[in-house]
């Protein structure tokens, strides 16, 4: 199944610096309940070490070298630290570990494959959005995921308005002195849209900032025909 969606990647951007894949084989080839999308890889594209890595130089490593059961969040070392232990890794990690999902079969990427040190300093976002979406839209068909949580809200609204995800379910506001939101949307018959504030910015890990309830009672709910606003 992996192949199929790999089949989906626009040619031309395979030779631009980026990633795709952020869990291997066995996230991409059953059904999941839980996809997990990033807005776009960050990091410096004229860095030797991020223009070396393409997306498809690292797609053909994810079908071919990398272990099946992999996961970018927790088996890489991001900028020579411990495996799992830099960055937004950690929180991703808390995430998972408190809904009970083993990243290395929770299918996670980007909305858009092409790297930027910033998501402000990427031209194009929208056009690169679409030219990525055909990769999306056939992993949400082939893997049919109940919730799909986006990191930031550019991923969120635009994936909102893909699957056309514009019920508003329910949200969750810090209880910091920021009050930054994290919210649940829904079309009829198609998963949970989850806007969720950008782990790469917001410490998950502090239950002042932890959308992750949130996440659990989406994914409780899904199999419900049927969900209640709740203000």
């Amino acid at each position: 199944m992996i192949e199929h969606f790999g089949d989906k990647i626009d040619a031309e951007l395979k030779c631009e610096s980026g990633r795709i894949f952020y869990s291997g084989r066995a996230a991409f080839s059953s059904p999941a309940d839980l996809y997990l999308l990033g807005y776009n890889p960050g990091g410096d594209p004229s860095d030797p070490a991020h223009a070396q890595e393409t997306v498809g130089s690292h797609t053909h490593a994810v079908l071919t070298q990398l272990p099946d059961r992999w996961s970018a969040y927790k088996n890489e070392s991001w900028e020579n630290n411990r495996p799992g232990a830099h960055g937004m890794q950690p929180r991703v990690l808390h995430l998972l570990r408190r809904l009970g999902r083993d990243p290395h079969e929770t299918p996670a990427s980007n909305l858009i494959f092409v790297r930027s040190r910033r998501e402000e300093t990427l031209s194009g976002g929208k056009k690169l959005a679409d030219r990525c979406w055909p990769f999306h839209e056939a992993v949400i068909a082939g893997l049919s995921p109940k919730v799909i949580v986006c990191f930031g809200k550019k991923a969120g609204e635009h994936v909102g308005r893909r699957l056309k995800a514009e019920r508003w379910i329910k949200g969750f506001t810090e209880t910091n002195d920021r009050h930054w939101r994290s919210d649940a949307y829904r079309a009829d018959g198609g998963p949970i849209v989850i806007t969720v504030t950008h782990p790469s910015i917001v410490d998950w890990t502090n239950p002042e900032a932890d959308p992750t309830p949130l996440i659990e009672e989406m994914l409780a709910k899904a199999v419900a025909p049927e969900l209640r606003v709740v203000p």
